[in-house]
């Protein structure tokens, strides 16, 4: 039994992450924090009645890492940064949740997240955690980067067909739409009920802080840098991102047939990639850690469509993905 810790637990992520761990036969949860210590885990997430007998508690990294082996981190973008050495130094094994580790330099973090990194010295250094791409780099690591939702919901459709040349990476425009739990669990006046009900709307126009975690990953698979022009929105419904790539063809003579075969060959083997004719909703995968991706050809652009469910393949599933390489068991272990 490997014993698991999670910090920041009172959040959306987290109790999807706790969902998939009890199912796990490997995994023993001994260890929930959060600044708000006392309350029990199912006064803050009333679904865990009788499944789960922890109380949330404000523990010390030094006092975490004495408890677990594995941290999965659910704390926001800086803070997870300013603890992990110290998780480390402990011996403790870690999966980072926000965007501390994703990128490869501080200059990039600092321009897109306002704030010096306060652990530069590991950027470029981390395994980017989406399993599919970098599954390689995994096993061995001692802190994974946990992949940011929309762009797992981008790089996996986009990345093998830069990989073959089949589109262009000049000239990349990603249109996604995101449920509200996407925005997290702490109250602001663009989630609450009658604000977001019953309306549609774009935020983070040219600004979204996943853009140059996308371009980065983009990039590698394309070797040469992309130009992305990523438009996020808000949709009302609780959970699933769908996003829709307009792309030039790489080469003449690119048919839709050509473009569906890059990508089931690439992912013939993966087990929650699923490339399909029909076009994707986010119904389709609500609850799994599947994505599933079309392709069409229309003039003389090629559009990829792509479904996940933000919670579980854009989040908490990938990260059970990850502890299952880390420590050797089957990757689809405690996973639907």
């Amino acid at each position: 039994m490997i014993s698991v810790a999670i910090l920041g637990a009172t959040g959306y992520t987290a109790v999807e992450l706790i969902k998939i761990l009890l199912r796990h036969p490997h995994v023993r949860i001994t260890a929930l924090t959060s600044r708000e210590d006392g309350r029990s885990v199912d006064q803050v997430h009333p679904s865990l009645a009788g499944r789960l007998s922890l109380s949330l508690e404000n523990l010390a990294p030094a006092k975490v890492a004495c408890r677990a082996e594995c941290v999965f981190s659910c704390l926001p973008h800086c803070a997870s940064a300013k603890i992990v050495p110290e998780l480390l130094a402990a011996g403790a094994r870690i999966i980072d949740f926000s965007a501390d580790y994703r990128l490869d330099s501080p200059g990039v973090f600092q321009k897109w997240y306002g704030e010096d990194h306060p652990d530069p010295g590991r950027l470029g250094n981390v395994p980017y955690g989406l399993p599919e791409l970098f599954r390689s780099e995994i096993p061995g690591a001692t802190l994974v980067a946990n992949p940011g939702c929309y762009p797992t919901s981008a790089i996996l459709p986009l990345a093998p067909l830069l990989k073959e040349g089949i589109i262009a990476p000049e000239d990349v425009i990603l249109d996604s739409k995101s449920g509200v739990s996407g925005a997290g669990r702490k109250p602001k006046m663009t989630t609450l009920y009658p604000e977001c009900n019953e309306s549609f709307a774009a935020y983070g126009v040219g600004t979204h802080r996943h853009t140059p975690e996308i371009d980065r990953v983009l990039t590698l698979f394309g070797g040469k840098a992309t130009n992305v022009i990523f438009t996020p929105h808000l949709v009302p419904m609780d959970r699933g991102i769908l996003t829709t790539a307009y792309l030039r063809p790489g080469k003449s003579g690119i048919r839709a047939k050509d473009v569906m075969d890059a990508l089931r060959d690439f992912y013939a083997a993966e087990p929650f990639v699923q490339v399909v004719e029909t076009l994707p909703a986010t119904k389709d995968v609500s609850g799994t850690n599947n994505c599933r991706i079309t392709a069409r050809t229309v003039g003389d652009r090629i559009l990829t469509i792509s479904v996940i469910d933000n919670l579980v393949k854009g989040a908490s599933g990938a990260a059970a993905q990850n502890f299952n390489l880390l420590y050797g068991f089957d990757e689809t272990l405690a996973l639907i």
